[in-house]
Parts: C-alpha cells; sequence; structure tokens
C-alpha cells in the first residue's frame, strides 16, 4: 500500500497534538515510527517533540515542492512506521534528500520555537547577548536565534534512529549532518541603526533564520552534486567504517560535511517497484509543451500520455451596485489535462 508523507504527518500530528495533555508516556509510545532513543527523548521532552513533528512536517513538505516536477516526487511506500525513516527508498540520492531535509526542518523548527519562546531551556542566543562587540564593529543587539540549542536538539533526536554502525546508517547519519549545516549556514543578520534623525552612528544586530525555502534551494543545488560514497575499513582492525568517495583523484578521501551522499544508483522511477521505493508515474500529471522534467515525453517514460478535456467555469468581470449587490458574469474556459499512460 503506498502513502503519502501528507497522510503519514496527519495521523502523526493527531498523536503529537496530545503528547503534552494526555501524559508523555501513554503517547510517546504510540507515536509510530521512533526507535527506543526518540521515544526517552519525547517522553523527557514533550514539550519538544511538538517542534520536532512541525519540522517533519516542514522538510517533507519543501521536498513534494523541491521535486514536484520530477519523476520521483518525494512519495514513498513506507507506511506509518518510517516516520523519521525512509528505508524503501535504499541508499539512492533521493533517501540522502529526504534525509538531509527533514533534519534541516527538525533544526528550523525547534530553533523558531526557541525563539517564540514555545520552549523552556531555550530562547535567544546568550552569545550574542547586548553590547557584545562584533568582529565587523556594530554591536550584538535584540534577539539572535538560538540555532545552537535547535542543532543540538535535532541532531540528538535525529541521529538516534542510527543504532547499526553499517554503511547505510552512516549515510543516513552523513545527511542529517548536511541538513542541519545547510540551516546554519544560510541564517542571516538583521540591523538596526541608532543615531539622531536617523543617522546610523551606532548598529546593532542580531541573527535571524532565512526563509526555508532558501534552505530547501540549498539543499536541492546539493542534490544535484551528490556523491557516491563506498564503505572503507581502516587496515588496523579495530578501525571503525567509514565512508570515502567512489571517485576521487586521491584515494580514501571523505565527502565534505556539506555534501549529500548515496551508496545505490537510483532507479528511473518510471514503473512501480516495491523494492526499490518507486511508485512509478503512471497517472501523473503532464506538461505537453515543454522538454523539462515535467514533459509529457520525460515524465511519461515514453509510454505516451491520455488527454483529458475539461470546461473550466468561474464568476467574472463582477461590477458592484450602489446598493447592494453585486453582479457578475459566468465565464468558461475549454481547457485539456494530460496524464501518463
Amino acid at each position: 500500500m503506498t502513502v503519502s508523507p501528507t497522510v503519514v504527518w496527519a495521523a502523526f500530528s493527531m498523536a503529537l497534538s496530545s503528547v503534552v495533555a494526555l501524559g508523555a508516556n501513554i503517547i510517546c509510545n504510540k507515536i509510530p515510527g521512533m526507535a527506543p532513543k526518540q521515544r526517552a527523548i519525547c517522553r523527557s521532552r514533550p514539550d519538544a517533540i511538538v517542534s520536532i513533528g512541525e519540522g517533519a512536517k516542514l522538510g517533507l513538505t519543501e521536498c513534494q515542492y523541491q521535486f514536484r516536477f520530477m519523476r520521483w516526487n518525494c512519495s514513498t511506500l513506507d507506511s506509518n512506521d518510517s516516520m523519521f525513516g525512509y528505508e524503501s527508498l535504499g541508499g539512492t540520492k533521493e533517501a540522502a534528500f529526504i534525509y538531509a531535509m527533514t533534519s534541516a526542518g527538525v533544526s528550523y523548527a525547534i530553533t523558531q520555537s526557541c525563539g517564540l519562546g514555545s520552549l523552556p531551556n531555550c530562547g535567544c542566543d546568550k552569545d550574542k547577548g547586548d553590547g557584545k562587540l562584533a568582529p565587523q564593529g556594530w554591536k550584538w543587539g535584540g534577539c539572535s536565534a538560538d540555532i545552537k540549542h535547535g542543532l543540538r536538539l535535532a541532531r540528538k533526536f535525529m541521529d538516534a534512529r542510527e543504532i547499526a554502525q553499517n554503511a547505510r546508517s552512516l549515510m543516513n547519519l552523513h545527511n542529517n549532518r548536511a541538513g542541519r549545516k545547510a540551516v546554519k549556514d544560510n541564517m542571516g543578520t538583521d540591523c538596526k541603526c541608532h543615531g539622531v534623525s536617523g543617522s546610523c552612528t551606532m548598529k546593532t544586530c542580531w541573527t535571524t533564520l532565512p526563509p526555508f525555502r532558501k534552505i530547501g534551494d540549498s539543499l536541492k543545488k546539493r542534490y544535484k552534486k551528490s556523491k557516491i560514497v563506498v564503505p572503507y575499513l581502516g587496515r588496523r582492525a579495530r578501525t571503525a567504517v567509514t565512508l570515502i568517495l567512489k571517485r576521487a583523484k586521491r584515494p580514501h578521501r571523505k565527502p565534505r560535511r556539506s555534501h549529500l551522499v548515496y551508496l545505490d544508483k537510483s532507479p528511473n522511477y518510471c514503473d512501480f517497484d516495491g523494492k526499490t521505493g518507486s511508485l512509478g508515474t503512471v497517472g501523473r500529471k503532464c506538461n505537453r509543451t515543454t522538454k523539462d522534467t515535467d514533459g509529457c515525453d520525460l515524465m511519461c517514460c515514453g509510454r505516451g500520455y491520455n488527454t483529458h478535456q475539461y470546461t473550466r467555469t468561474w464568476q467574472c468581470n463582477c461590477k458592484f451596485h450602489w446598493c447592494c449587490y453585486v453582479n457578475c458574469n459566468k465565464c468558461s474556459e475549454r481547457t485539456e489535462e494530460y496524464t501518463c499512460k
């Protein structure tokens, strides 16, 4: 049975909304898809788990936006048992993206909640308190986003799933970190000038979260340049397994922290395949007039497409008459929609 991320989130969101009200122990045991360590965090921090769930939704929504015109559109075969894991996708670059995007969403939501005062033990970044001089010459002021707390808690929760030290687990951990790094690297700075008659004799600044779309765009670029890796065991038997670049001029070169990494070649996502997590493109809408990824030739994988004609109607040319009614004309348009065979 195929399950869209939106459906998975709906069930998960209902459980989250009851965490604080009904008791953390009972509810946290019923939330699907969490590892034992994650359930322990849920029971100890029921306030934070709500923000974590909102972050997971944020990441999935952004993933769907970024891939809306591609064969793989961020849909998965995973059931409710895999809210925070997408094992059916295998070790592909698509799995790399969705892990990074979810990790970024959780980091972002926790940091945002801190700034809004929704979580205890965090708020404004204390390292950027009022009056501290920045290297650029201006002073820190206002309420800087507590990104350190957001990254720390997101890492603690998201990485808790990866228990086994195998290649896939190392891949997930690396992409989780790349997602958190994308949030950190895209943080912004807002400033306010002070002085007589609007002069800027003194300036105070504070760090701010960027629009989440900026983080999504950044990770999409990383997806396009993602690196294939292989597990490597050091010469000594006791050395832990690490991931190294499969294609590199220098031997045993490790990927950068900002890289998205994957282990397996992606399928073409043309046909349904439960083994690879591919839903196929049958029934997907396509654009007959473009050669891009959403064009009918590429989206439908050469199978052809169906044409559906329908008439769209709406109220138009509305005029207000005194007093007091509105007259509208009824406009209609004959249009076509194309779906893959």
